[in-house]
């Protein structure tokens, strides 16, 4: 069904249809963005490769980031090889997501409203998924934010959790070029502020250099820290051509490849790398911990509000690819206002982890977040090749593409297989798989998934005839 039908075309009245609307028409056009799911016509195309590094690499420099970096240290490895997983973990989780991300300047189009391309009407599952995370991840970045600009300006909780969402969603009312422009700015703020945070941070601290794990212990560590860090980065696939679908259809795709990399790998190896350094200090996850690590005062002041700038920048993202994914289900909302639901359910989701035993409830709503993500974007990828290889090599024609039929029931079972498949190798705070247990702790669910989706899809979508 091409994307323009399921739009709904103009109406009889003449009005525009919800899902067009107003585009930014250049750099620095901070006018808000009405236009919705629609492909982007290359006559509104603009911009080059280069920002793709900056709006991936900003949004990731948070202090949840640092923290998630402990773990490895926490799971008994040493230094060297936590990094080792680390670095490992991150590139296998960018490489994908760098890779959807060069689908932007080719279709015009966000990622959810690609994949009705293999999913076809059974889009609504994946959409229903994206969108919930999207409000999730609010709430899970949010909770910090909030917490760090209200002890920064003296506020009770809820104001600054509430100031917080108003400013993230006014930004996700803003959308695609009022967020590049944010990112642009907030890569050397945040940058310099994680520098001077991580130089008093570290001040006398010292790299583990033995690690308390051995034998097949050390392995378990190693797999799931690896795990955790590609949990991260491959948790922004389905955003990636959110923030590619402006560029020219002309733009480099090995350039937006590469930029897109460096931006997901640097920056989250970077906040990592430093929860591995300072693991024995950092061991009050909260906002007010970030404060009396600092020392307070001036530099306490500055971590806050580096705390809750990259908040900002994160949850902007969320919800604005949140709005194209509600749109993409069928839900005919004007996307400034699917930004702005999604920062308003935040802020109960907020208030509801933080009013009783916050890690807990943090712990519950994070938990299979992001598990449903590996099995999509084997799906895609596969539909995409198999598209690729019926035009020989021809330029892609979204709209011829979108008018192939496509049944909803392949990527299904393969998309409710992968996740089945991978139950048993899941580890979490909440959950143990049998076979996560036996593997000392490792935990192998991305991979099982994206390798169980594959094998169950691939052999459907590959043999079944191009239908013009």
């Amino acid at each position: 069904m091409p994307l323009t039908h399921v739009s709904g075309g103009l109406p009889a009245d003449g009005r525009q249809p919800v899902f067009d609307g107003r585009m930014p028409v250049a750099a620095g056009d901070l006018r808000v963005e009405t236009h919705g799911i629609e492909p982007v016509p290359e006559s509104n195309r603009y911009g080059g490769p280069g920002r793709l590094f900056t709006v991936w690499f900003a949004p990731n420099l948070t202090m949840t980031g640092v923290f998630t970096g402990t773990v490895g240290i926490a799971l008994g490895l040493d230094f060297a090889t936590a990094l080792a997983a680390v670095v490992l973990g991150t590139v296998l989780g960018a490489v994908p997501t760098a890779y959807l991300g060069t689908w932007g300047s080719q279709t015009g189009a966000g990622q959810l409203p690609l994949a009705r391309l293999a999913f076809g009407r059974a889009v609504t599952v994946p959409g229903i998924l994206q969108w919930l995370s999207s409000v999730a991840w609010d709430a899970l970045i949010g909770l910090f934010g909030g917490d760090a600009l209200a002890r920064l300006c003296g506020w009770p909780f809820w104001l600054g959790v509430l100031a917080m969402m108003l400013a993230q969603g006014a930004l996700g009312v803003l959308g695609y070029e009022a967020i590049h422009r944010l990112q642009i700015v907030m890569t050397f703020v945040l940058a310099g502020a994680f520098a001077l945070i991580a130089w008093r941070l570290l001040d006398g601290v010292h790299p583990v250099g033995a690690g308390t794990a051995h034998g097949a212990d050390q392995a378990g560590a190693f797999v799931l820290t690896s795990t955790i860090a590609l949990s991260l980065a491959l948790s922004w696939a389905p955003y990636a051509s959110d923030f590619s679908r402006y560029l020219p259809r002309t733009t480099s795709r090995p350039r937006m490849f590469w930029f897109t990399l460096l931006g997901l790998v640097v920056s989250f190896v970077a906040v990592q790398a430093l929860g591995l350094l300072g693991a024995s200090v950092l061991t009050d996850q909260t906002a007010a911990g970030v404060d009396k690590l600092l020392g307070g005062g001036v530099l306490g002041a500055f971590g806050l509000l580096a705390v809750a700038l990259a908040a900002l920048c994160s949850n902007a993202m969320n919800d604005y690819s949140g709005s194209l994914a509600l749109q993409t289900v069928g839900v005919r909302i004007p996307r400034p206002a699917a930004a702005a639901l999604a920062a308003a359910l935040g802020f109960p989701l907020v208030l509801w982890m933080h009013a009783a035993d916050t890690t807990a409830r943090f712990q519950n709503v994070l938990l299979f977040v992001g598990y449903w993500i590996p099995g999509f974007v084997a799906i895609v990828i596969v539909d995409w090749i198999a598209r690729a290889r019926t035009r020989g090599g021809a330029a892609i024609d979204l709209a011829a593409e979108t008018a192939r039929p496509n049944s909803g029931w392949p990527p299904l079972l393969a998309f409710a297989v992968a996740f089945a498949a991978a139950v048993p190798f899941m580890d979490t705070s909440l959950y143990v798989g049998p076979v996560a247990a036996a593997l000392h702790g490792a935990d192998l669910s991305y991979y099982v998934a994206f390798l169980v989706a594959l094998t169950v899809y691939a052999p459907l979508r590959l043999r079944r005839r191009p239908q013009d």
